[in-house]
């Protein structure tokens, strides 16, 4: 049998080992997503977020995201970045593609993360919009 196909797509804000550092995992398992974690600050504080299905924020396609404390966010895939807001806006954005693997020869290879940009946001529209 076929080992079961796990994959991820990690989106990053700010750079890595600072406060205003933000990063969420998209996974998806078997061709289903399975959950999406998010991690934030120098020490990478996790937080698991429920998808509550995607839906429309201001004429964009969007899915929503919820924290343990009922927070939401919308999440808009913009070109192969996504657009994290909130409701009100005052929460606004935009993550790119972060690359897990080695850096000059330096670091492991990530064989369930997303090879690339297009790989990422192809398992974001497959697996989070349609």
């Amino acid at each position: 049998t076929l080992m079961a196909q796990t994959k991820v797509a990690n989106y990053s804000f700010g750079k890595p080992g600072t406060d205003k550092f933000e990063h969420i995992e998209f996974w998806t398992k078997d061709g289903i997503r399975t959950e999406i974690n998010y991690a934030y600050g120098k020490d990478r504080k996790e937080v698991k977020l429920q998808y509550l299905g995607k839906g429309k924020i201001n004429g964009s396609i969007c899915f929503k995201v919820k924290f343990t404390n009922n927070y939401t966010l919308y999440i808009i895939p913009k070109g192969l970045k996504l657009q994290a807001t909130d409701a009100s806006g005052k929460y606004n954005k935009t993550f790119s593609w972060e690359y897990e693997g080695p850096v000059n020869g330096i670091g492991t290879f990530c064989d369930i993360c997303a090879k690339d940009v297009d790989d990422a946001m192809n398992l974001i529209q497959s697996f989070y919009i349609e």
